[in-house]
Parts: C-alpha cells; sequence; structure tokens
C-alpha cells in the first residue's frame, strides 16, 4: 500500500481545486451559459445542482485516472468526492473552503487507507 493513499487523496484535492478554478475563474461565462441551459433542461435548482455535482465527477474521474493511469482509482477518487460533496449539502454544512477542503481530505483519505489495504 506504501503511499498511494496519500497520493491518491491529494490528486483528488488538487483535481478539485483544478476544476474550480478551470469552471469558475478561466471558463466562467460558459459555465453560467451551461448551468442555464442544464437548468431550462432539468426544472430545478436542486436537479442543476446535481447534474453539476456530476460533472465535478467526470472530471474527477478523468483527471485522475489520467494521472494514475487507473480507471477503478479514477472510479473510486469521484465516487468518494461526489459521496462527501452531497452529504455536506445535505446536511446544509457551510464551512470555510480550508475547513471544506480538510473535511474531504480526512474522508477520501481514510476511505483511500481502506480500500488499499483489502
Amino acid at each position: 500500500m506504501d503511499l498511494l493513499w496519500f497520493y491518491v487523496a491529494v490528486a483528488l484535492a488538487l483535481s478539485d481545486e483544478l476544476h474550480s478554478k478551470l469552471f469558475w475563474s478561466l471558463f466562467f461565462d460558459f459555465y453560467v451559459v451551461l448551468a442555464g441551459l442544464i437548468q431550462r433542461i432539468v426544472g430545478s435548482s436542486i436537479r442543476m445542482w446535481m447534474v453539476h455535482e456530476f460533472l465535478e465527477a467526470i472530471f474527477n474521474f478523468v483527471v485522475l485516472s489520467i494521472v494514475f493511469l487507473s480507471i477503478p482509482i479514477g472510479f473510486l477518487a469521484a465516487a468518494v468526492h461526489l459521496a462527501v460533496d452531497l452529504f455536506h449539502e445535505a446536511v446544509n454544512l457551510n464551512l470555510p473552503p480550508l475547513e471544506h477542503r480538510a473535511l474531504h481530505f480526512v474522508i477520501e483519505a481514510s476511505f483511500f487507507i481502506l480500500v488499499f489495504s483489502l
């Protein structure tokens, strides 16, 4: 197992930051138009938010699959990140950015410690 769990958790955190920087800074105008189209198609804000989270999971899947040259690692990383995002939105945790990142890192690292120890 070595430190692979740590590398995956760090890469997932970096992938999430990359997603935020790309889509909220560089492609902001496109993202706003896309959000409007998605909301019009799905018909509600909650469904639009869920589509956003699934698109973010796809982004994380692609990035981690490429970084580790492993589709299972990419899939697991995207799935656990999506689960944490859905959970902390469902329980309405309004965390500052550092605490939000720490929550993700601790849960995702613990998940991969468990997976790689099996």
